[in-house]
């Protein structure tokens, strides 16, 4: 995406016309549009692009709003999509791809060699059942351009498949942990390394999992430090939070 500065620098050194400039400002800060009112600065307000939650929206109103979105060239992430609305999307944008286990369509993923990282986000999951919300995490910060690895499967009830990938935890900068059931893995997790841990609670389990609630307070009840909770299933919110923890700032001149 063409920010401001650059747009500004653009004008300033002749290689753009005002009339150019004052074409490309136009859609800032918003684009009011009949369903929706798009906020083209996010990416240069926070660093990451807005992000189109998909599962309440029409398959028309997500070809409206990522259309729109394309044309500033940055990454488009479209989330909560199911496969029949991912098709019917991809019909009319077929640039975009589709993440079926994430639920997550995407195009422009930012650059891995690009990013000004700390580190390796490792995604955690403790069943197989957990990956979905896994995979909404792992996708969301791959695509906004960090180095992820994944560990999958490997809940307390087999306490040694975790210990056995050690090594991988200790490389991480930050370790994103998903849990459904009583949600014990990442206060499991938390004792065993100095990264900031990011603890997501799923609907996955039987009836007192409460649809995700057990796990839910078993984590804000977690003895262990450095541990940090977002909301059931939010695979999406826990990785915008640790690629905000890994991200390297760096000041405009």
């Amino acid at each position: 995406m063409e920010t401001l500065l650059e747009l500004l620098t653009r004008l300033k050194t002749g290689k753009c016309d005002i009339d150019e400039a004052l074409e490309k400002i136009n859609a800032y800060p918003a684009e009011d549009m009949e369903d929706a009112c798009i906020d083209h600065q996010r990416a240069l307000r926070t660093g990451r692009p807005e992000v189109i939650y998909g599962a309440s929206k029409s398959s028309d109103q997500l070809i409206t709003i990522g259309s729109s979105l394309l044309q500033k060239n940055d990454v488009l992430l479209m989330t909560r999509v199911d496969e029949d609305k991912a098709a019917a999307v991809r019909e009319k944008l077929p640039q975009l791809s589709y993440h079926h286990k994430a639920g997550i369509l995407c195009a422009n993923p930012r650059p891995v060699e690009d990013a000004k990282c700390l580190g390796t986000i490792v995604v955690v999951c403790a069943g197989t059942s957990d990956i979905p919300v896994a995979e909404e995490a792992r996708v969301t910060a791959a695509s906004l351009g960090h180095p992820v690895e994944k560990l999958y499967d490997v809940g307390v009830a087999g306490l040694h498949r975790l210990l056995a990938k050690q090594p991988l935890l200790a490389t991480a900068s930050v370790i994103i942990v998903v849990a459904g059931m009583e949600g014990a893995l990442p206060s499991v997790v938390g004792g065993l390394v100095s990264a900031p841990v990011i603890g997501v609670p799923t609907s996955i389990g039987y009836g007192a999992n409460l649809g995700g609630f057990s796990a839910l307070l078993g984590m804000l009840n977690s003895c262990a430090p450095g541990l940090a909770v977002v909301n059931i299933d939010n695979g999406f919110g826990a990785a915008c939070m640790a690629t905000a923890i890994n991200a390297v700032r760096v000041a405009v001149e």
